[in-house]
């Protein structure tokens, strides 16, 4: 004779309401914990100019690459993402396989900065930090590693100045053809987004309307992220990834008010990088002018810069030495976090470690 149903029933329901409780227990310390430290690697600040902050990390290990990398974070976010917590940093891993790491952060703008343009971050900001990484290591090359704005700002550099001192051009979701960033297009279209009312009356965009439009590319995104987090809540390393990946995501900085309207009007409606008519301080920015090795590295997932927005790069560059690589993950996962580890981190170092003598 078979047992009655619930004798089966009952150690599931039983399991289940401790699971539970264990979630809340766990929820609670959650909420009421510190945020994860973050940003840990050793380092020194410098140099430091208003928003700008320039970082050098601590070699590791005894030999060290001659060329220096500098890494140029988007003005929108800080650069910790590049060095979230041992193990999980893109910094300690290339300070391990022997690079001289070097990293622009940036702070708010102060309200004095909102005149800030692309061409004081092009022509100024980084310039003035190539100097001073040059200074500081003693070589005259440096490489050059961009992130999402980050990359466009090291794009626009390099095409300005295909002399040098840039031995080496790495990317990673670096937009070029606007136009196809089609979600950014539709909250900002010409017919309705007043660009110009808006930074004459705010000056400096504030952090909570950036992170708005970037929640609105993903509208359901915040809320099936913190029913995985629920789901996960008994999970130690993936609550402390979450909430090292949710407090950058939530840090955002304002942006300097001119930058922004520039962006939108000169590389978002009239997407004049894409077209070869985006003119800074009086010359024209060509991409073919690049000549450098460049690397691009692009998500298969990414909902910011999709792969259509930055696959026009490498076309476009007059580099002979230039190589397009597209990895599983997203815009974020992509950089920072285990997909990053497994994938980003070993192509970079196999890409830089024959370029960084």
């Amino acid at each position: 004779m078979s047992a009655p149903p619930d004798t089966f029933q009952l150690p599931d329901i039983r399991g289940e309401i401790e699971r539970t409780i264990q979630r809340n227990i766990k929820g609670l310390d959650f909420l009421t914990s510190t945020a994860p430290a973050v940003g840990l690697t050793p380092k020194d600040e410098i140099h430091r100019r208003g928003t700008l902050s320039l970082y050098h990390y601590r070699p590791m290990v005894d030999e060290i690459y001659r060329v220096p990398v500098l890494m140029v974070m988007a003005t929108t976010n800080r650069a910790y993402i590049f060095d979230l917590a041992p193990g999980q940093s893109m910094v300690e891993y290339l300070l391990l396989k022997g690079y001289d790491v070097y990293v622009m952060d940036w702070n708010a703008p102060r309200p004095d900065e909102k005149r800030l343009r692309i061409e004081d971050y092009v022509l100024d900001f980084i310039p003035d930090s190539i100097r001073r990484v040059q200074e500081d290591s003693g070589e005259e090359d440096v490489t050059i590693a961009g992130y999402c704005m980050g990359g466009v700002l090291s794009t626009l550099y390099a095409a300005l100045h295909p002399g040098g001192p840039m031995k080496n051009l790495a990317l990673f979701t670096t937009p070029i053809d606007f136009s196809r960033m089609k979600l950014f297009h539709a909250w900002s279209d010409r017919r309705y987004f007043d660009v110009d009312r808006l930074i004459d009356t705010v000056g400096n965009v504030p952090p909570e309307m950036l992170f708005a439009s970037f929640d609105m590319l993903r509208p359901a995104g915040r809320g099936a992220g913190l029913v995985q987090l629920w789901d996960n809540m008994a999970n130690d390393e993936f609550v402390k990834s979450y909430r090292m990946f949710d407090r950058w995501g939530a840090e955002m900085l304002p942006l300097a008010g001119e930058y922004f309207r520039q962006t939108v009007k000169e590389l978002m409606w009239d997407n004049k990088l894409h077209k070869g008519e985006l003119v800074l301080g009086g010359r024209p920015v060509l991409l073919k002018n690049i000549t450098v090795p460049v690397l691009h590295a692009l998500a298969q997932h990414d909902h910011i810069v999709p792969y259509e927005a930055g696959q026009p790069l490498i076309a476009g560059i007059g580099s002979t030495d230039k190589e397009e690589v597209v990895l599983k993950g997203g815009h974020v996962s992509l950089a920072a976090g285990t997909n990053a580890v497994r994938r980003l981190w070993p192509k970079l170092d196999e890409w830089l470690g024959v370029r960084s003598t």
